[in-house]
């Protein structure tokens, strides 16, 4: 949607496509869907974390697609998912226990760039956005809150993956296991 209407990005809070609008459904829809999927298989309690994210990013989408305001704001979130790609990648690569680290140690810096690429800048940019031009009342104040959050969880998941991957030494405990545990594997 972006590609296709870059002059999109200079109203973000009234631009409009249909293409933007029904990524925004398109993606609402998925999150729904990985929200009942995960209550459904009895993995509320160890990924309540992504119920968090989801219940937020769904809450927000649907304000944004009543309201038709916001969507190219969801369209630029949305770009987080491209860092999904190297996420899931390395994620496998732990899993699989691949013989060759080079695979590993070559994503584990493609997977840094593109968390700021596609995660922090834009997250940056639509914080600082929402800050300084939108009215914190009504839906901007809503929308506001759920970036600030989305913020914290971002920061806490790239300090995670900070921890992983470029400082081992730290994750370890007194008892000399990963300080969350084995949630390591799947962060």
């Amino acid at each position: 949607s972006l590609w296709h209407s870059p002059e999109l990005l200079s109203d973000i809070q009234d631009g409009y496509s249909v293409s933007g609008h029904l990524l925004i459904c398109f993606s609402s829809g998925y999150f729904i869907h990985d929200s009942l999927d995960i209550i459904l298989n009895h993995q509320s309690r160890s990924s309540w974390e992504y119920l968090v994210h989801h219940a937020m990013a769904i809450s927000a989408f649907v304000s944004l697609i009543i309201t038709g305001r916001f969507l190219v704001a969801a369209m630029l979130l949305l770009l987080v998912e491209v860092s999904n790609i190297f996420l899931t990648i390395r994620m496998l690569l732990k899993m699989s226990n691949v013989p060759s680290p080079a695979l590993y140690e070559a994503n584990k810096y493609v997977n840094l760039v593109m968390y700021f690429v596609f995660r922090l800048a834009p997250q940056a940019y639509l914080t600082w956005y929402f800050l300084r031009y939108v009215e914190v009342q009504g839906q901007g104040a809503f929308l506001t809150a759920n970036l600030l959050l989305l913020d914290a969880m971002i920061l806490m998941y790239f300090s995670r993956l900070l921890r992983s991957d470029f400082f081992p030494s730290l994750r370890k405990g007194s008892a000399g296991r990963d300080v969350d545990g084995e949630k390591f594997l799947i962060d």
